[in-house]
């Protein structure tokens, strides 16, 4: 996960009063985000910063005061937590998503297939949909299961545009099935040159990320003024991205692409008309 680029932080289309425990939010998920990605620090040193954290999320829910170590975060977190009964479980499932990663980075492993990448989807980024749901107060079932769907399929994208970055650091997000059932080897993979197998293989995972999106578009529909709109724009930014990686056949395995202001017009003129 790359510092939450999909996070819609606080923008002009938030309302002013959930400015503040959308950026406490964000502030949380970075700073778990920083701590297990950042530095130089071994992944044991990882782990017992991660769960120091998640021990003073707990702390906090239950109404302790924060440390001082961690007070710019869990100040602002604990007060919305109690203002706006803030689901902790979301939070925290978060912090195990953070977990999962370092200790499969550790120890080199891979994902079986796409149910278990989906498990990691569901703590790593459907929670922060749900929060904003929270937040906005919508709550019924079919719009938590689309907002499932979107944050799924962002996370899905950012895995494929940031392949160049994430398989050299001993990081797979391409399936074992997904790779037995095109015929590719991870050592294939670990060279990063494009062959027919691996052309196939991306474009099966871009298909996947857009369909998850398909699945939840009708949600832009359900939610009312602002937040309706943001999310176009996300789920925009979202699609724009994967249509730069379509447009790479496989050779995302060398570049990163990401949005630039010259996307903004597209963009723009697509969420006007979903």
């Amino acid at each position: 996960m790359t510092h939450y680029e999909n996070f819609p932080v606080a923008s002009w289309l938030c309302p002013a009063h959930l400015r503040q425990p959308v950026a406490a939010i964000y502030a949380f998920a970075r700073a778990a985000d920083d701590i297990a990605d950042e530095g130089t620090a071994t992944a044991a040193q990882r782990l017992a910063e991660l769960q120091s954290y998640r021990a003073q999320l707990h702390a906090i829910a239950q109404g302790q005061a924060p440390q001082p170590r961690w007070m710019a975060i869990f100040g602002p977190l604990q007060l919305n937590i109690q203002q706006h009964q803030l689901p902790v479980a979301l939070l925290d499932d978060l912090l195990s998503a953070f977990i999962q990663d370092i200790e499969k980075t550790r120890d080199a492993a891979t994902y079986a297939d796409r149910a278990e990448l989906l498990d990691y989807c569901r703590r790593s980024a459907n929670p922060v949909g749900r929060l904003l749901l929270h937040l906005y107060g919508v709550h019924n079932e079919q719009a938590l299961q689309q907002s499932d769907a979107i944050c799924t399929a962002l996370q899905l994208i950012n895995f494929w545009q940031d392949l160049s970055e994430d398989i050299p650091r001993g990081r797979h997000y391409l399936t074992d099935a997904d790779c037995a059932q095109h015929g590719v080897s991870r050592h294939e993979l670990a060279l990063l040159e494009v062959t027919p197998g691996i052309e196939k293989l991306i474009a099966s995972n871009v298909l996947w990320a857009r369909q998850s999106m398909q699945n939840g578009l009708n949600l832009v529909h359900g939610l009312p003024g602002r937040i309706g709109w943001e999310l176009r724009l996300v789920v925009q930014g979202g699609l724009c991205i994967l249509d730069k990686v379509q447009a790479q056949r496989g050779h995302n395995l060398h570049a990163r692409r990401t949005l630039r202001k010259t996307d903004m017009p597209r963009m723009l003129w697509r969420a006007l008309w979903m």
